[in-house]
């Protein structure tokens, strides 16, 4: 095997910080030539350590070591120019010895951070494709609908968590679900998903709303008897709003199962739609024998509906202020788009958690398109 072959970067294209590879070369070399010049008695060589440090900033540690390596044949080249006696003392030695072990060090924290963003970069690809798969993108336009849709996971490197959404088209209407998972983790995203594809299997079906309904609690009920954590079966279940929007009727149905009222945006004026008979969570059935009944709420050409999980309105700032979503939602309302409306929230969203949410946020925004 040629020897160049075990290079790892022979084919790897041009970057910027190649060029910055000039910097710490041209820094051993002006340390080598003053060290030359100076007495024997005022030594420059331990200064060539912070080549292989400066370079680990921003190369890898194939290059670092190449950098350490120059380094090191720098001292012992001054060494042998200066007096070939000098390479057998004690004192130079050590500096020899230091200078390598430095390096050593230096690369090998430049590699385990390499590695390390390897891995995260696989996981946030792996996260994604799971996102693509379970939570797809809604369309903008669904019918005469405009939609947008935001996803914010609290998990660090997650794409997806327990807050789920999801929308289909059946011969006259949309129909869309969002929810929110009972925990976070693996679980929360499982059961998230068979919930999710419950509803894509059976809301296309010219069923009513509250025969939808009971067709998802069984299927998430028998997915909790068949959990891999029996010792929780009693404390999962799944808050979820599903609303029906014909094509050619103003008029909406909604039936809720725990979960937070939307929120129909008419003008400067926000409604909170209260469901009149709200249904339990989605899981606790057997406990409670839910009776599902559809209310109908007018959804005219202009209005905006905001739907959205707790993780929205729970949200605290520093001080401990929840956000407060009718309220910054009004602020925006009035002649916005979804798309604009989703991209306001969730940046303000952020700005009034610091950066950061302790739970995962979702947000829907659906438009009768003024005209269709």
């Amino acid at each position: 095997m040629r020897p160049w072959r075990l290079l790892p970067h022979r084919h790897r294209p041009w970057q910027a910080s190649d060029a910055l590879l000039a910097f710490p070369l041209a820094l051993i070399a002006v340390i080598v030539v003053v060290d030359l010049l100076t007495p024997i008695g005022i030594p420059m060589g331990p200064l060539l350590v912070v080549a292989p440090a400066i370079t680990a900033s921003f190369a890898g540690a194939f290059a670092t070591a190449m950098v350490a390596a120059i380094a090191v044949a720098g001292l012992v080249a001054v060494g042998v120019i200066l007096d070939q006696n000098l390479l057998n003392t004690m004192y130079f030695q050590s500096q020899i010895i230091s200078l390598v072990v430095v390096s050593v060090i230096v690369t090998v924290f430049r590699y385990l951070r390499d590695r390390r963003t390897r891995e995260l970069a696989q996981v946030r690809t792996v996260s994604e494709a799971a996102q693509r798969v379970v939570l797809r993108p809604l369309p903008q336009r669904l019918g005469p609908l405009r939609v947008a849709s935001v996803y914010l996971a609290a998990q660090e490197q997650a794409q997806i968590g327990g807050d789920v959404y999801a929308a289909a088209r059946t011969a006259d209407s949309t129909r869309l679900i969002v929810g929110d998972v009972m925990g976070k983790g693996l679980t929360a995203i499982g059961d998230a998903a068979l919930l999710l594809f419950a509803f894509r299997e059976a809301a296309h079906r010219q069923a009513a709303l509250p025969d939808l309904l009971t067709y998802l609690e069984h299927s998430v009920c028998w997915n909790l008897a068949e959990s891999s954590e029996p010792e929780k079966a009693g404390e999962c279940f799944i808050t979820a709003v599903v609303v029906d929007i014909p094509d050619a009727s103003p008029r909406m149905r909604m039936v809720s199962c725990g979960h937070p009222p939307p929120l129909l945006l008419r003008g400067r004026q926000v409604i909170t739609l209260h469901p009149t008979r709200p249904a339990p969570p989605l899981g606790l059935g057997e406990l409670a024998g839910p009776d599902y009944r559809a209310d109908t709420f007018m959804l005219e050409p202009g209005d905006l509906l905001l739907l959205y999980t707790d993780g929205v309105v729970e949200a605290r700032s520093p001080e401990g202020v929840f956000y407060p979503l009718a309220e910054r939602a009004a602020s925006w309302g009035e002649d916005e788009t979804p798309l604009a409306l989703v991209h306001h929230l969730r940046e303000d969203l952020l700005a009034h958690v610091g950066g950061r949410l302790a739970d995962d946020a979702a947000v829907i925004a659906v438009q009768r398109a003024p005209g269709d």
